[in-house]
């Protein structure tokens, strides 16, 4: 299955933004200072969940709970979350808590510290749930929790942006994997069982839904949504107009290809790849043609449905839903390869602010995951790894097209949760491979929580 996101190009008038230096956004005076120690109630706390066994869940269990639903298995998978969730965010205080003390300091850190320490504590102390009337009120606060922390990896971003010289590329990476992938387990074992718990008061609904995982997720239905964000973004942030058509080249059963997947997942991948191969089309052209009027080449994904879906997969065997997202964008250069899963790693923002005047041109907006970015100074010095993470604080509010740095390496992190992988592959000068491999959940049962 091909399909063709075709950029048509012609100049537009940029939105027009009230730019203002990264001074303004940083007038009021961040101090310094010592992160308040626990108190001795939360230290209790943590020191009794670190010294209690972990409850080890797969992944074929966490669905067990949604399929089929029932008062019973509403209550037990309660049981679980008030269980494991403490549990996994006593790992994450602990972590922050075991940074560098100056980085500890930062504001940023410490924001992020606090709000993990208030969610582990109402987690923690919570009674447990034996009714329904009761997990209804429980499930109306987790959601209210998991939205405050809908922020943190862009927080997160702007703390480590300013204490970059403080710690080791490496060991920012290494913090950060351990943050974001267990980010991606709380998140999980949350929204699983807030929408557990909602199908119940629907029980003759016929959703293709367990839970959060959709049980005929299409990708070709994925790939037209997410390229219609990507598209509006591309225009808002680059001042270009791609055409909002998607050209599709189908096999004959391209109509019903389906797999079962956790499309949040999918779709922030997705999304991310595509922004850079729009992006790096669009600018890859430009520099070429000189800003004129001529068409520009299409983004092509190729679909490799599941060998079990053409009946040609050996059985036992682990399968696959595979793609591949190849753009004519100029790829990267060699010496940048070994950055390219770097969080430290962008190459957006340098080329805009050399060549531009105008307080940061396309990419003077920052906006990640539908919320604000967090704005502050951006150092342009090479050797600070963070300073591209968080430029300019101007919000667009559909997005940004480049410029946190977290994308690819966040998607591969998204791929490999249950199995899957995502490979980068660069011809430079005429562009680049996205190879994204996700396992078929229906067959990945035995992937960990």
């Amino acid at each position: 299955m091909l399909i063709r996101l075709s950029l048509g190009r012609r100049r537009v008038t940029a939105p027009s933004l009230a730019h203002r230096t990264s001074r303004d956004w940083h007038r009021h005076a961040y101090h310094r200072r010592a992160p308040e120690p626990s108190s001795a109630e939360i230290t209790a706390l943590l020191g009794r969940y670190e010294a209690t066994p972990s409850r080890p869940l797969n992944l074929s269990q966490l669905l067990s709970f949604g399929h089929p639903v029932s008062p019973e298995s509403v209550l037990s998978s309660v049981s679980y979350a008030l269980s494991e969730l403490p549990r996994r965010l006593a790992t994450r205080v602990r972590s922050l808590e075991a940074l560098p003390f100056i980085v500890g300091t930062n504001p940023y850190v410490t924001k992020t510290l606090n709000a993990y320490r208030e969610s582990f504590q109402w987690l923690a102390t919570h009674p447990p749930v034996t009714n329904l009337q009761e997990n209804s009120e429980f499930v109306e606060q987790l959601a209210a929790l998991v939205q405050r922390h809908a922020n943190d990896v862009p927080t997160m971003a702007k703390g480590f942006q300013e204490c970059s010289r403080y710690m080791s590329p490496k060991q920012i990476s290494d913090f950060l994997d351990g943050a974001i992938r267990n980010r991606i387990s709380v998140r999980l074992i949350a929204e699983q069982h807030i929408a557990v718990s909602q199908a119940l008061s629907y029980p003759n609904d016929r959703s293709p839904y367990v839970g959060i995982v959709d049980m005929n997720c299409s990708p070709k239905s994925m790939i037209k949504m997410c390229g219609s964000f990507v598209t509006e973004l591309c225009e808002a942030s680059l001042a270009t107009q791609p055409l909002r058509e998607s050209h599709f080249s189908l096999c004959r059963f391209v109509w019903i290809i389906i797999f079962r997947y956790v499309p949040v997942h999918l779709e922030y991948i997705l999304t991310e790849i595509l922004k850079n191969s729009f992006r790096a089309t669009v600018e890859h052209h430009n520099k070429q043609r000189g800003g004129g009027q001529s068409s520009l080449p299409p983004v092509v994904i190729t679909i490799s449905p599941p060998p079990s879906f053409l009946q040609t997969g050996a059985k036992g065997e682990p399968t696959y839903l595979s793609m591949r997202i190849r753009d004519q964008g100029g790829g990267v250069q060699p010496t940048n390869m070994s950055r390219i899963f770097s969080y430290a790693f962008t190459t957006a923002g340098r080329g805009a602010e050399e060549d531009s005047n105008d307080g940061g041109g396309p990419y003077a907006a920052q906006h990640v995951g539908g919320s604000a970015a967090i704005g502050g100074e951006s150092e342009s010095d090479d050797a600070n790894l963070f300073g591209e993470i968080t430029g300019r604080g101007v919000q667009t509010g559909i997005g940004t097209i480049a410029g946190l740095g977290y994308g690819l390496p966040m998607s591969r992190l998204y791929a490999m949760y249950f199995g899957g992988s995502l490979d980068f592959f660069s011809l430079e000068g005429w562009g680049s491979d996205v190879y994204l491999k996700l396992r078929c959940l229906d067959e990945a049962g035995d992937s960990k929580i």
